[in-house]
């Protein structure tokens, strides 16, 4: 697995200690697509679970998972597909 591949999952183990985390790049599915620059690691599928997330609507636990990879989103990452599994 790539750099970017890398550092999310640390990320994501780091700041949510998961007890489900899965991650899935999905950018050779977009080549030729708006946005797919040519480049790899930009398009990923995230599935996460973390007690984290108890009590959190799905829009909140999206946007902790987005706030968490902001520096990724701000320097390639293109697309995070995210699916959120709460207790």
């Amino acid at each position: 697995m790539g750099d970017r591949y890398q550092r999310i999952m640390s990320i994501l183990t780091e700041t949510f200690s998961p007890a489900l985390l899965e991650l899935v790049d999905e950018s050779q599915l977009h080549r030729g697509h708006h946005g797919h620059t040519g480049r790899d690691e930009t398009h990923f599928f995230v599935t996460i679970a973390s007690g984290l997330f108890s009590g959190q609507s799905s829009v909140a636990c999206h946007r902790m998972v987005n706030a968490a990879l902001k520096g990724e989103l701000d320097s390639g990452l293109h697309a995070l597909r995210i699916v959120v599994k709460r207790d």
